[in-house]
């Protein structure tokens, strides 16, 4: 080789390069679609719920005791269709105090009730609020895509802000 020659890669080594970065964004890819998947498998749970009322048994519960990590009360309905029933169970959150009446949905053949409403709306898909935010990160540091990045972190606090102000 003379010295005044740049050196070039080989035609072996170009290869492995490009193949090593098709392999790490097929992987952080992979990653960030299954941290997605999962965020909208734990929204959905109760988002149906609460997005797909038709058919459903609407109402009110007063609650009136809370224990470890729920609520029970009394369910006074609203829709037609719809029993009494003297208890139904609430998931315990901050925003659920014992002595206030809430708008509920009951989960059909149970007694379960999840928030209706905007409330009710926002707090259901907070789990694909956190997948967006640990989702950026994969975004930015694996596939390099600050942009889209940002967005999704953007769109990730947007939506847990919003369920804190509103509930």
């Amino acid at each position: 080789m003379i010295p005044a020659m740049p050196v070039t890669a080989s035609p072996s080594r170009r290869a492995s390069v490009l193949a090593l970065r098709f392999g790490r964004l097929a992987a952080m890819g992979t990653v960030a679609m299954l941290i997605l998947i999962a965020g909208v498998w734990a929204s959905w749970g109760s988002a149906q719920h609460v997005m797909l009322t038709k058919g459903r048994e609407h109402g009110t519960v007063r609650v009136t005791r809370c224990g470890e990590g729920t609520c029970t009360g009394p369910y006074t309905p609203v829709s037609t269709g719809s029993a009494a029933r003297e208890r139904v169970v609430i998931e315990d959150t901050v925003a659920v105090r014992k002595g206030l009446t809430y708008d509920v949905i009951v989960k059909p053949g149970s007694d379960h009730a999840v928030r209706s409403g905007p409330a009710g709306v926002l707090y259901s898909w907070v789990p694909m609020g956190g997948a967006l935010l640990l989702a950026s990160v994969v975004v930015a540091g694996g596939l390099r895509r600050t942009r889209v990045a940002w967005v999704m972190a953007g769109s990730g606090v947007a939506l847990l802000t919003a369920a804190f102000v509103v509930i």
